[in-house]
């Protein structure tokens, strides 16, 4: 249930002092608490401002990788990966039969989830742009407020993205609540949300002068423009079907991107799991995580072998892991399939033992955190939204689409993609054959991160991993014997939000 209201000043004063201990990123994890805000503190002042901002960042952390009541070893991530068709699971608890015969309904794991933190960083983001305007403080700045009003229309143009893609319709709400009534309002069409909320905010969001790369983790210029060529995009094809020009906006924002330097490929796969490189290279945008902390990454359990006592977490779940079908889709030879790339299938055994585990299946290797494994069991690894590799692939495509060939350019960062994969590059191709070899080096290069569910959607099309075919996804069969038809486009909204809004009935074709 969307749960937030308009506040008396005593109250917004409370949420305040939440957002300044509770919020997600690097440097605010680690620094120590110099003072409390009370009912009598003055609201007019730097720190307020900041508090207001950090907090709309606070739910990222609990969308995209929220652990499921009643679920052992489920989490929100589980969701795009079981949907895919191309995912298995050790745990009957997570729910995962339901997505693999796609039996799910409105009461099924997840969606609630997902539902609730997706409004609930709206609601904190609805806060932060209605507030921050009105504090005038000395130190504050005009162009200080609007950095931080910048990171907040963003935040809340990612939050929707998300709505958007995984429900259609969805309840536009860009005002604080004046109590609950106000909240049971009807689902306003995707390509409103998307006309009215995601691409404003994100091009307000670009008129800022926000820094090009942030360190800490805060919304950066470099995020920005990643985030809306993706909504661009997706925007062009379907569902919206918006029109071929935003090809062309996608591929503007993405060759920004890359051509504006301070993100580089980083050499290695390892280099992605290694905590001293976050927020760094390749990385644009992640969700912040830090070992010295209660909120710690929740990946690195999640997907270590079912009871392989390979590590010192009590609980070693094996979640998720790849098919065998989708594993032997790499084409020989490429290093992402290698031992210790993006799988391993074997690990020396927990001390004081000596040996080495084989496990019966491929297992996800890209969120092992090696210190949390063996030692500290608090995995210190932040969780990627977007990185150089997703946008150069995001130019490829959408160029490819804008000019009806792929240019100089687009196979330049293709190849480069199959350089550091060890795959020989390419040469000159079709418009049609180049869209396949994009979409094909996405399912590769970003498995398991959440991506692959939303290019099926996105595109209409599933790759085979069987026959090597591009399926149409409506009657597309998955490896599990499922066959995906028009109502897999869209999930169902929550029956607990129904039962809560009425309004939000019809229910997404299908449910």
């Amino acid at each position: 249930m969307i749960k937030y209201f308009k506040m008396k000043s005593t109250k917004y004063t409370l949420v305040a002092i939440a957002i300044l201990f509770a919020c997600s990123c690097t440097k605010f994890l680690e620094e120590d608490p110099t003072n409390f805000l009370t009912p009598e503190s003055n609201l007019s002042s730097v720190k307020v401002a900041r508090a207001f901002a950090d907090g709309a960042y606070q739910n990222l952390q609990p969308a995209m990788l929220g652990g499921q009541p009643s679920s052992y070893g489920g989490n929100t991530w589980n969701l795009m990966e079981f949907m895919t068709g191309k995912s298995l699971s050790d745990l009957g608890q997570t729910g995962f039969v339901t997505f693999q015969n796609l039996s799910y309904a409105p009461t099924s794991f997840y969606f609630d989830t997902w539902w609730q933190y997706l409004y609930r960083g709206i609601g904190a983001s609805n806060l932060a742009l209605q507030k921050i305007p009105d504090i005038n403080a000395s130190g504050l700045s005009d162009a200080d407020k609007t950095n931080m009003l910048a990171e907040v229309h963003t935040l809340r143009a990612l939050y929707y993205f998300y709505l958007v893609r995984m429900y259609g319709a969805v309840p536009s709400i860009t005002e604080l609540a004046t109590g609950p009534d106000s909240l049971k309002i009807p689902r306003t069409p995707a390509k409103d949300i998307y006309d009215n909320i995601i691409i404003p905010d994100l091009l307000t969001a670009e008129q800022s002068t926000l820094p090009w790369q942030s360190s800490t983790g805060r919304v950066s210029m470099g995020a920005v423009k990643s985030i809306l060529a993706d909504v661009y995009l997706t925007y062009a094809g379907a569902a919206i079907n918006g029109g071929e020009q935003y090809y062309a906006e996608s591929a503007k924002r993405s060759l920004e991107v890359i051509q504006n330097g301070g993100y580089s490929l980083f050499p290695e796969y390892t280099d992605m799991i290694d905590p001293a490189n976050k927020n760094t290279g390749e990385f644009i945008f992640q969700v912040q995580y830090a070992a010295s902390v209660p909120s710690t990454n929740p990946l690195t359990p999640l997907t270590i072998p079912n009871y392989s006592g390979i590590s010192n977490y009590s609980d070693e779940y094996g979640s998720v892991y790849p098919t065998d079908q989708f594993y032997n889709s790499f084409p020989a030879g490429d290093k992402r399939a290698q031992e210790r790339q993006f799988f391993y299938t074997k690990y020396k055994r927990k001390a004081p033992a000596t040996d080495t585990v084989h496990f019966a299946h491929h297992y996800i290797y890209k969120w092992f955190d090696s210190v949390a494994v063996v030692s500290t069991v608090k995995s210190d690894l932040n969780y990627t939204l977007y990185r150089l590799a997703d946008v150069m692939l995001m130019y490829a495509e959408a160029s490819n689409r804008a000019e009806g060939h792929p240019n100089s350019n687009a196979i330049a960062y293709v190849n480069a993609i199959r350089a550091r994969a060890k795959l020989a590059p390419i040469g000159t191709m079709s418009q049609t054959d180049f869209e396949h070899e994009v979409w094909l080096q996405r399912y590769f290069e970003l498995c398991f991160e959440n991506k692959m569910w939303f290019d099926m959607i996105r595109t209409r099309k599933v790759h085979n991993d069987v026959t090597g075919n591009w399926d149409d996804f409506v009657g597309h069969k998955t490896t599990g014997g499922a066959t995906f038809a028009e109502k897999q486009l869209l999930f169902p909204v929550p029956q607990q939000e129904i039962d809560v809004n009425p309004n939000l009935l019809p229910n997404n074709p299908g449910f």
